[in-house]
């Protein structure tokens, strides 16, 4: 089908207008600090004062890890640090299920739901995969008391200072 003379520079021209302003919007996700882009040992090494507040390279918290307009792909990253943070945390915890682990492994969650509290729905999967990890159990077995207990100390102490 034929265009009518003039409609396709026009076209182009809208649809290079409508470019601009979609790679102009990129430009104004923001920026997730470098701390949070290292590797779960930084997370781990972090974690360890937990309850007390957590700081990433010693200056950065954990909620500001997850910004509201946080580009896709840091968040893939950060994310899976955090996961496999929280992954570590919970073989720990299951041996264990009262101890430091556990604390650090609910303050991790409180501390990235904190952060995400203002993000909308671009963290909710990250959300549900930290709190996966965090209750994994062989064979589906009910993690016991003791473990729900330590893990919400961590996890307010993460929503207050995290």
């Amino acid at each position: 089908m034929a265009s009518a003379p003039g409609r396709t520079p026009r076209r182009l021209a809208i649809a290079a207008l409508a470019l601009v302003a979609l790679a102009g919007c990129g430009d104004e996700n923001a920026e997730t600090p470098a701390a949070c882009l290292a590797g779960s040992s930084a997370y781990l090494d972090a974690l360890r004062v937990a309850p007390e507040p957590v700081l990433l390279e010693g200056s950065t918290p954990i909620s500001d890890c997850v910004p509201a307009d946080q580009d896709a792909a840091e968040l893939g990253q950060a994310g899976e640090q955090m996961i496999t943070t929280a992954t570590q945390l919970n073989a720990e915890a299951r041996r264990d299920p009262s101890g430091k682990a556990t604390v650090q492994l609910g303050y991790l969650i409180g501390a990235v739901q904190q952060g995400a509290a203002e993000g909308g729905g671009i963290h909710a999967d990250l959300l549900r995969r930290l709190d996966a990890a965090a209750r994994f159990n062989q064979g589906g077995k009910q993690l016991p008391a003791s473990f729900e207990r330590a893990l919400g100390r961590g996890y307010a102490a993460g929503q207050e200072t995290g």
